[in-house]
């Protein structure tokens, strides 16, 4: 098992989710992105609960490239304050040595 760096954020909508995903892809940052089915989030901002739909992503990475690709996702984001959560993972060596040549 090798570790890979496995970024998780939500978007307002599938298509800001492909943009950005097609972006950091094309800029090698990421090997992969999975944008997952839409969910209903509820928290706390400016003082009140608010709800909404959003679209969740886990962008797959070398954890080298995991603060250049969390920094790019945030200035990509329509969000004004986008939570951007980064996780170490192992994977199998074959998975990381893709992801690693993908973004090489």
């Amino acid at each position: 098992m090798n570790d890979i760096a496995l970024l998780f954020s939500t978007f307002p909508s599938r298509v800001e989710a492909e943009r950005v995903a097609e972006t950091v892809l094309t800029e090698r940052l990421a090997a992969c992105v999975n944008i997952l089915a839409p969910c209903h989030s509820i928290y706390r901002w400016q003082g009140a609960i608010e709800r909404g739909d959003e679209v969740p992503a886990l962008f797959k990475t070398v954890p080298q490239l995991a603060g250049q690709l969390r920094d790019r996702i945030a200035a990509l984001h329509p969000y004004d304050l986008p939570t951007i959560e980064a996780w170490p993972v192992s994977a199998a060596a074959a998975v990381s040595d893709w992801i690693a040549a993908e973004t090489g």
